[in-house]
């Protein structure tokens, strides 16, 4: 299996590999790049500066974070069948709560509730199930999964963007909702014969660093766990940081908005190519040889968002910006496996989900605050740079633990 070609690997594995990027497509109501599109309406509608709206998502997501620690674990008990379409059904639920909801004291709640079932237990199910599911090819699985938020990414916005300038956003959400609850029984029907949990059968689980079954308690004593977290957190919480004000980023550019989501879907076709090359090398050549350079491309990108005196130079900063996405899409979580093993990853894994989305709670409301402070979005770009390239240089630790732990076996 390890040397099958992608199209002969997805013809063969297409119900579970089907699973896990329409888990991922639909996460996309929970992203921060979805929700982001209504930032300005959402402003207006409550009364809301930048750095409220900031704040009140920075509330909502830290929420989601801290319950994500203790509810990925479910995914160690639970067949995806069961949890996944349970998840999907209430996201979308959740869309009908933000349609609903009439007062700004309610949205940290509807916040809540958005992130944690699509960003955080949406796309927990999603990579716990592929990185479970497949072994020997667990870098293409991902990647594949992956496919499906990158075609949320792709579209979305663009059609968004252009329905709410022709119907009520609200009505849209509504539809966001609908389109939820027709997935549940096509989830259904992809997992009728859904592969058995290995958190049932031990002797199928794989075995972490020093050949042994790491728990999450043991992850979270080691400073393995701790050297990569500010990778994991840098990433998503300044990554979200510039989609969540992108209409903010837009104006202070003197661009129109819809000009500037158009260059989106440059990134997103990076990010597709990335991640199929990515997903290639990990089981050709190891996730963890490769995981101090994924960020390299998000120092320049950020570097460059902070220069761009035109639109050119931003479209070249979200290619670069997709290129470090297919290593973590695709690099973090082959890495959380090799180095604790399958037989707990459902725990871990919510550990790091948690960092993930405490990230992305961090950092728009760090930016919108320093906004309101006067902090220009563009000078932030530069500090966001100078904390990825930190992290990429604590990223060479797990490195040297892998490869002790590879003399020693």
């Amino acid at each position: 299996m390890a040397d099958t070609g992608y199209i002969s690997f997805i013809k063969q594995n297409a119900p579970f590999l089907a699973t896990g990027a329409l888990l991922s497509f639909l996460s996309s109501f929970g992203q921060t790049y979805f929700i982001s599109i209504f930032g300005g309406e959402i402003r207006e509608s409550y009364g809301l500066s930048n750095g409220d709206w900031g704040l009140i998502y920075m509330i909502g997501t830290g929420a989601s974070a801290a319950v994500m620690v203790f509810a990925g674990g479910l995914a160690d008990r639970f067949r995806v069948k069961q949890l996944g379409i349970t998840v999907i059904l209430l996201l979308g639920l959740s869309c009908i709560l933000f349609v609903l909801n009439p007062i700004a004291a309610l949205l940290p709640l509807v916040i809540f509730f958005l992130r944690f079932f699509g960003q955080g237990m949406t796309t927990h199910v999603a990579t716990v199930a592929m990185a479970r599911w497949f072994i020997a090819t667990r870098g293409r699985a991902l990647a594949v999964a992956a496919m499906g938020f990158m075609l949320g990414e792709a579209t979305l916005p663009l059609i968004m963007v252009w329905l709410k300038s022709r119907i009520d956003w609200h009505i849209i959400w509504i539809g966001c909702a609908f389109f939820c609850f027709a997935m549940a029984p096509v989830l259904f029907r992809l997992l009728r014969l859904e592969r058995t949990p290995q958190s049932v059968a031990q002797s199928d689980q794989s075995t972490g660093l020093f050949n042994k079954h790491w728990t999450r308690a043991d992850a979270l004593r080691h400073p393995i766990f701790w050297a990569m977290a500010p990778a994991v957190m840098s990433f998503s919480g300044f990554g979200t940081a510039f989609w969540f004000h992108q209409v903010h980023f837009a104006e202070i550019k003197g661009w129109s908005h819809l000009a500037l989501v158009a260059a989106f879907p440059l990134g997103t076709i990076t990010l597709l190519f990335s991640t199929i090359i990515y997903g290639w090398l990990v089981d050709r050549v190891g996730a963890v040889r490769l995981l101090p350079f994924y960020l390299i491309p998000y120092i320049f990108a950020f570097v460059l968002h902070w220069y761009a005196p035109s639109l050119a130079w931003t479209a070249l900063a979200i290619i670069l910006m997709g290129a470090a996405g297919g290593g973590q899409a695709t690099l973090l979580n082959a890495c959380w496996a090799e180095f604790f093993g399958t037989l707990n990853l459902g725990s871990i894994k919510a550990a790091t989900t948690a960092l993930m989305v405490l990230g992305s709670a961090i950092g728009p409301g760090l930016s919108g605050w320093l906004i309101d402070k006067g902090v220009g979005f563009e000078t932030q770009m530069l500090g966001y740079a100078a904390t990825f390239f930190v992290a990429a240089i604590l990223l060479l630790y797990p490195v040297s633990v892998a490869h002790r732990s590879a003399t020693a076996a």
